[in-house]
């Protein structure tokens, strides 16, 4: 009995089977509350809906705001493709291309499982690989994301999870054949979530730096450099054909998405200061889109940026608090964690709360038991939860925004739980021996 549970525990199969039947179990439930009428045109009125929309009218990948303001470079491709493909195969704005489009978000958040599992036994043995999978498996947030948010979150979340499984398998591979499949592996992510990118250089800088430590000889350090560089090229190819067809668009270079400025301003701007004068208390969607059709993209981007960082440099001190709140919001979900737990009526939100702050928590302890343990791969696990987020920290965040790297915290509180559970079996076994050495020492000669 005790080898089938533990065959159960730790067969990967089993774990991808359970996180999908936990999410599907939820958007079932649901779904059951919510009239079809509003569950097929509601969740798609937003960025991604409203370009999928205008792709699968073979109006091109435009119409940001789903009124005709032509191309549009707001989002990186990947996701609004699929959902325009949904369209086109379950028809636009029905139940079931919503259902369709859902069902994707489960298969990418259960498939993560699958890289979660390689990377947590590479790094502490199948005992981590379990826990971090289960973790990721019966994840609130993961089970919540794929209804909720018909986004390239829960495909992001994926990624980021595959980029750390690839990174440390790469980091022992000299074949030219895998640091290209690497390199396509960023390409693709930088297509579906240009902010994943932040992390791209320090991946690259600790492969390089990694190669060189573990080969002494020159050539074999400056072939490490070679290959760094070739999966770097690779990745950049892949986002070429979409850079020049900005460029050719817009008449200006946009590597990926266009949308910085929007989102800077969007944290950034009188809304947060209660002494400005005739500033605005609300942003609306109707009043944002009357002027995005009005200036065009371009120049609506060059208004929201000077906006933004004019605000930023008159309101030092304000910045610093939005900061605070960024930083809360990002980790918990809410600016006010302890008082949205104490005010909610909802289970549901409690859960998520206490899940993203035991994982924000636990994710912390696991870089510091790598780094005090000297660990090699400290670094590239470490800027998951210290580089990614700060971006949001500048412009605006909330849970949505930290979900593509959960994979990775369940991997960091994985790591953390596993070190206290050693400790507390190493301390239980210092204790029995020296019960042991004291019994043995009373039973002697006086």
């Amino acid at each position: 009995m005790k080898k089938a549970i533990r065959g159960a525990v730790t067969s990967l199969v089993f774990m991808v089977l359970v996180a999908m039947a936990a999410r599907i179990t939820f958007a079932w439930d649901e779904a059951r509350k919510i009239p079809p009428g509003v569950l097929a045109i509601v969740p798609f009125q937003q960025e991604t809906g409203n370009i999928a929309y205008s792709l699968a009218q073979g109006q091109g990948f435009g119409s940001v705001f789903r009124t005709d303001t032509g191309p549009t470079a707001w989002l990186a491709p990947v996701y609004p493709v699929l959902i325009a493909r949904i369209f086109k195969i379950f028809g636009t704005f029905t139940t079931t291309a919503f259902f369709a489009a859902v069902f994707l978000n489960i298969l990418f958040s259960s498939a993560a499982c699958v890289p979660v599992f390689f990377a947590g036994k590479r790094i502490g043995g199948l005992g981590v690989a379990s826990l971090a999978a289960w973790l990721w498996a019966f994840f609130p947030g993961a089970i919540m994301m794929p209804f909720e948010w018909i986004w390239d979150t829960s495909l992001s979340a994926l990624l980021s999870a595959t980029i750390l499984w690839a990174t440390l398998a790469l980091a022992e591979s000299g074949r030219v054949f895998n640091w290209c499949g690497y390199g396509l592996l960023w390409g693709f992510a930088l297509m579906t979530n240009p902010a994943l990118g932040t992390l791209l250089p320090f991946f690259l800088g600790w492969l390089a730096r990694r190669g060189r430590q573990a080969y002494c000889g020159l050539g074999e350090s400056r072939l490490r450099w070679k290959r760094v560089l070739m999966a770097a090229g690779v990745a950049i190819l892949c986002c070429v054909p979409w850079t020049i067809r900005n460029y050719t668009t817009f008449h200006r270079f946009i590597p990926l998405r266009s949308n910085l400025p929007f989102e800077l301003w969007l944290g950034n701007n009188d809304i947060f200061d209660e002494h400005a004068r005739n500033g605005r208390k609300v942003i609306t969607r109707t009043e944002e889109t009357r002027r995005y059709a009005q200036l065009g993209e371009t120049a609506y981007m060059q208004e929201k940026w000077q906006f933004a960082i004019s605000f930023m440099a008159s309101h030092s001190g304000l910045e610093l608090r939005l900061a605070e709140r960024k930083f809360a919001a990002f980790w918990s979900g809410v600016e006010s964690p302890s008082r949205t737990f104490r005010e909610t009526d909802s289970n549901l939100v409690r859960g998520i709360l206490l899940s993203s702050l035991l994982t924000a928590a636990g994710a912390f302890a696991g870089v510091l038991v790598l780094w005090r343990s000297r660990s090699a791969i400290t670094f590239p696990l470490a800027v998951f939860p210290l580089i990614f987020p700060c971006l949001y920290y500048v412009t605006h965040a909330d849970l949505r925004y930290r979900h593509p790297i959960d994979p990775v915290l369940c991997v960091l509180t994985a790591i953390a739980a596993a070190s206290a559970w050693e400790l507390v079996r190493a301390r239980k076994h210092m204790g029995a021996g020296a019960e042991t050495e004291r019994a043995a020492g009373g039973a002697g000669p006086p």
